[in-house]
C-alpha cells in the first residue's frame, strides 16, 4: 500500500508502512481508519468541513486530544494534508488528498447500512 501511494506521489512515512500487522488489505485499512473517530473525520472533510473548530462542533463531540492524534495520523499516513490559512497566529485548514477521497465509497457504505439497520438515523447531504 505504501508503494502503491509514493508512486502516486503521496507523501508516506516508511516507519508507519512497515509496522502494519498484517498483509491483509483489511487489517492494513483498519490500522488506519478502524478506530472510533476516524471514519468520521474522513465523513466530515467530504462534506466540506475543513478546520479544527468544525471538526470539535460535530455531533458526535471527539475529545480534543484524540481530535488532534488522528489528524496527525491521517496526515503521516497520506490522507489528508493541511494548508496554512493564517500566518499569526498560525493556522491550518485540513483537504483530503486523492488517496483519502478515495474512502467516500467506503462512508457511503457505512451510511447506507447504517440507515438500514439503525431506525430513526438520517444521512446528511454533502454540502456543495
Amino acid at each position: 500500500m505504501a508503494e502503491a501511494r509514493r508512486k502516486r506521489g503521496a507523501v508516506v512515512d516508511p516507519e508507519a508502512a512497515a509496522e502494519r500487522r498484517s498483509a491483509c488489505p483489511v487489517a492494513c485499512a483498519l490500522d488506519v481508519v478502524g478506530d472510533r473517530w476516524t471514519l468520521l473525520l474522513i465523513r466530515d472533510l467530504l462534506m466540506g468541513k475543513k478546520r479544527y473548530g468544525d471538526f470539535l462542533a460535530s455531533s458526535e463531540k471527539i475529545p480534543t486530544n484524540i481530535l488532534a492524534e488522528r489528524l496527525r495520523r491521517l496526515e503521516r499516513e497520506g490522507l489528508i494534508r493541511r494548508v496554512p490559512y493564517s500566518e499569526h497566529p498560525p493556522r491550518h485548514e485540513y483537504e483530503l488528498t486523492p488517496e483519502g477521497r478515495e474512502l467516500g465509497g467506503a462512508v457511503a457504505a457505512l451510511a447506507t447500512w447504517g440507515n438500514k439497520h439503525f431506525p430513526g438515523t438520517t444521512r446528511v447531504v454533502r454540502r456543495a
